[in-house]
């Protein structure tokens, strides 16, 4: 049975989410636990927000490209009920490295000011765009954007072993460590685009304590798209990039937006 008053809340939520100026809010998954035991669930939100705090959406498939579950290399389509919330309810886990997927649906925000647009790109990085904009003989008000979100969550189940790797998102941030495994201080990253690597671009990272104290710093991907990330034990983190670029005309939209995101956690105090 569909639970509309989750829903009704989550869009409620996400309303007040998006009240704020345009659509500048990261997409991603947030588990309810990040460590947890083989043969048990994992229950996860899909969030939409800014400093890693959002509201909880709803499963609703027709807002779905593609959400799949990655355990031991194997590929398994997640299929859950239309308005379920949390989203992601996964049960009999086996130990190992577990990979969610999830790609959105395109949707579209028309912008009421090129100011807006603008404020927009300053903050995800995406450089000068007034004289390309105007090159284009584009209008500077009631212009829209084409956009989708590609996200990626990782999770230690039992030991946790495991590695990372491309999965063909549009946008796709792929470790180079295990965060559940690795000792390092710093997580090697690689942001993707289209399969290939991402050269001097920025990246958000949202780094939330135990007491839900986020910090947010940006760091630059070199020429071979790796960037790296310093980690402190007992944090969880929330990457995040854009891509902007053209529309295809057949959208109706100016300009077009793939934002790729990336969630763990680093063990060490209660997550």
């Amino acid at each position: 049975m569909i639970c509309y008053s989750a829903i009704y809340c989550a869009i409620f939520g996400l309303a007040i989410c998006f009240s704020g100026p345009a659509h500048s809010h990261e997409f991603w998954i947030e588990p309810e636990k990040y460590q947890v035991f083989s043969d048990t669930s994992l229950i996860a939100d899909l969030r939409n927000g800014q400093m890693f705090t959002g509201a909880r959406l709803p499963y609703l498939d027709h807002n779905i490209a593609r959400f799949d579950i990655v355990q031991h290399d194997k590929i398994t389509p997640y299929a859950g009920r239309m308005g379920d919330l949390p989203a992601l309810r996964l049960p009999n886990i086996q130990s190992g490295l577990l990979i969610a997927l999830h790609e959105t649906t395109p949707d579209d925000i028309t912008y009421d000011s090129f100011e807006e647009f603008e404020a927009f790109a300053r903050d995800k990085g995406l450089g000068e765009l007034r004289d390309p904009h105007l090159a284009r003989g584009l209008p500077l008000a009631g212009f829209v954007e084409h956009y989708s979100r590609h996200t990626k969550l990782l999770v230690a189940v039992g030991d946790g072993a495991g590695t990372d790797r491309a999965f063909g998102l549009e946008g796709e941030f792929v470790v180079q460590a295990n965060p559940y495994t690795s000792t390092l201080s710093s997580l090697p990253v690689r942001l993707l685009y289209q399969n290939k690597p991402r050269q001097e671009v920025q990246v958000e990272v949202f780094e939330k304590h135990s007491d839900g104290t986020v910090n947010k710093f940006l760091a630059l991907t070199d020429k071979d798209g790796l960037v790296e990330v310093p980690v402190i034990k007992g944090c969880r983190y929330l990457l995040n990039a854009v891509v902007l670029r053209p529309s295809p005309a057949e959208t109706g939209a100016v300009w077009q937006t793939i934002w790729a995101s990336l969630v763990f956690a680093i063990p060490g105090a209660a997550q």
